[in-house]
């Protein structure tokens, strides 16, 4: 790459005319609770609710340095990369042409469209990403326009760097350790190159969600590995195949410094973030901070800076957040109950409950036999160790069951 440390400066200066800089909030709820001086960047707070506005205005505005005359730009997202292209389009006065699933939720629809205005078109294609993907590249042959891609390009690396330039500035000082999420890797090269090339000791940790563990993938085999199957819940950074420019500059990371985040877990992370400070965060938002329970004896007494890298959550996911959150923390668990076909026999299983055990699903699937049906339950609770005591009683009882709350798949057929 070219001198990280005056083009990220020249990518930060010439974001000024698009957005302030995101803030860097000390958090004292996560400063008290780790020992430690957290600090978030809240790329959450941008103008499209995430960093990537960044690196697609970079590449943008260095493309038109070079090609004045290019008029259309084109992307294939269905998230937070086809918003920032839409608001740089708009704000450069160039056409983009936006490929999206048709499966693309009609909340990020509209907002791209609302982002791009008149600048911006979409086209719904395909019912997968790589199928949206195909159809933008062919269009970019045909059309002479130019493809933006999301993470691949140094362009966009550089843009993304401007974060660290931030926080440099904000903090006054490098942070001990900065705690990056990793998607396709462009954030992450960008904000590591520019402050290793400042020369100071910071040190820094990767967080992939388990679904999506491609930074993981090409460390093992020192090049970059498509996974044969990612978990999309953390849309924002389940990426198949990191990108290869991002893993040119993060081919000497240790791997014991990547960090895994169960997708269930994150859902504990962002309704604590919700809840106790009021900050909405999408799944990929929320990786950073995730990974801190995982760091608390290495981060006591140091200042850490967690990127929140988005907020682009659409709260009608909000009920299988909370529905993940209760099952990671074992206050909610689904079963399958053998139940006697007999007068009382439910006001039995009704008695076994605690006072603090709810009913959230009760479905009959089947009679198994003359005399049994079989029952799913859903049971919450307010403590964990509540269903230690149900499963006794209903031992005790003599009920027959099936725990299939960490049974994949009975559990997406049945639940």
């Amino acid at each position: 790459m070219r001198d990280i440390l005056t083009s990220a400066r020249t990518a930060a200066a010439e974001l000024r005319s698009l957005f302030e800089p995101t803030p860097l909030q000390r958090n004292d709820h996560l400063s008290a609770r780790f020992g430690a001086d957290i600090w978030l960047k809240r790329e959450d707070l941008a103008p499209v609710r995430s960093y990537k506005l960044r690196g697609a205005f970079n590449a943008m505005r260095k493309v038109l340095q070079r090609a004045p005359e290019q008029q259309i730009f084109v992307c294939a997202s269905a998230g937070n990369h086809a918003q920032g292209v839409a608001y740089a389009c708009r704000h450069f006065g160039r056409k983009g042409v936006i490929f999206m699933p048709v499966t693309t939720p009609r909340q990020k629809i509209d907002k791209t469209r609302v982002f791009g205005g008149d600048a911006v078109e979409i086209r719904l294609t395909g019912d997968y990403f790589d199928q949206s993907l195909a159809a933008a590249q062919s269009y970019c042959r045909q059309a002479k326009a130019h493809f933006l891609s999301p993470f691949d390009d140094d362009d966009v690396i550089e843009g993304q760097a401007s974060v660290a330039v931030e926080i440099v500035e904000q903090l006054g000082r490098v942070p001990d350790l900065v705690v990056l999420p990793v998607g396709g890797g462009g954030l992450a090269a960008g904000v590591r190159s520019y402050l290793q090339a400042l020369g100071d000791a910071t040190a820094f940790r990767y967080v992939e969600p388990v679904g999506g563990a491609s930074l993981t993938a090409a460390l093992k085999v020192g090049a970059p590995q498509t996974l044969p199957r990612i978990d999309s819940f953390v849309d924002g950074a389940a990426v198949a195949r990191i990108g290869a420019r991002p893993f040119a500059l993060l081919a000497d990371v240790p791997p014991r410094d990547v960090l895994l985040a169960p997708e269930d877990r994150i859902c504990v992370t962002m309704l604590e973030m919700l809840n106790v400070e009021g900050i909405v965060l999408e799944p990929a938002g929320a990786l950073a901070v995730d990974a801190l329970p995982d760091l608390a004896e290495e981060i006591r007494g140091k200042t850490v800076v967690c990127i929140t890298s988005g907020g682009n959550f659409d709260f009608e996911r909000l009920p299988e957040v909370k529905e993940r959150a209760m099952r990671f923390s074992g206050q909610k668990k689904y079963f399958i109950l053998r139940l006697p076909q007999r007068p009382g026999a439910l006001r039995d299983f009704l008695e076994t409950l605690g006072p603090n055990d709810d009913i959230a699903r009760f479905e009959y699937l089947k009679k198994s036999a003359r005399n049994f049906g079989s029952v799913l339950i859903g049971i919450e609770t307010g403590s964990a160790e509540n269903f230690r005591d149900l499963f006794a009683r209903m031992d005790a009882a003599g009920f027959e069951y099936r725990d299939i709350t960490d049974d994949e798949v009975l559990a997406n057929f049945l639940v």
